[in-house]
């Protein structure tokens, strides 16, 4: 599998001082290996020795707490965190390959990716796509991110809005009302009856 991977995908080959620990390739991942190796990378900031232990992880996947999926979407966020978005879309791409469960629709951060490596039209298909298929109120809330940050406040306040309409009350939903309203407030719109269940003083 990693052969046809790029050479930032490699296993660290030694463990250098001030450095994430080398990762032995598991079968069976953990939350508790996760949570670990995230603390690291956190107190470290290096998020390219990270995203190289996660595909160490990914690529000797068996079984686990998480999805391999799960894992390929916290390594293509690390590449592009390290400067390296042509990785992370290959990360991104392998996780919606595979299928596995989670929280975000990884075709999301496929198209965040390709609006970011300037190749627009790609990303909107996509998105639309997503829009075709089965998707969840987080994956509503990405793509409203993404859509913002891009400049498209109009595509922004309809997915936020129909993420709002399919949501249960909790975080989540209040998440989307917030970038919501925000999104109103740049279009320029008068409040609504959603933007009237958020309480913007908190």
């Amino acid at each position: 599998m990693c052969e046809s991977w790029p050479d930032e995908c490699l296993p660290l080959s030694s463990k250098k001082p001030g450095s994430l620990d080398s990762l032995i390739p598991v079968a069976h991942v953990t939350r508790e290996q996760l949570d670990r190796l995230l603390e690291q990378a956190l107190l470290l900031d290096d998020h390219g020795a990270l995203a190289r232990q996660l595909d160490v992880l990914a690529e000797s996947y068996e079984s686990g707490e998480v999805s391999r999926a799960a894992i390929l979407v916290l390594a293509a966020e690390e590449w592009r965190q390290s400067g390296q978005p042509a990785a992370a879309l290959d990360r991104f791409q392998r996780a919606a390959d595979d299928g596995g469960e989670v929280p975000v629709d990884p075709r999301a951060g496929i198209a965040d990716t390709l609006f970011e490596l300037e190749r627009p039209d790609e990303a909107r298909d996509m998105i639309a796509a997503i829009g075709a298929s089965g998707w969840t109120p987080a994956t509503a809330l990405t793509i409203a991110e993404t859509l913002v940050a891009y400049g498209d406040l109009d595509g922004a306040h309809t997915w936020a809005t129909d993420g709002v309409d399919s949501c249960p009350p909790g975080l989540l939903r209040e998440s989307l009302l917030r970038t919501r309203y925000r999104i109103r407030i740049d279009l320029g719109l008068p409040e609504d009856d959603l933007d009237a269940l958020l309480d913007i003083s908190r």
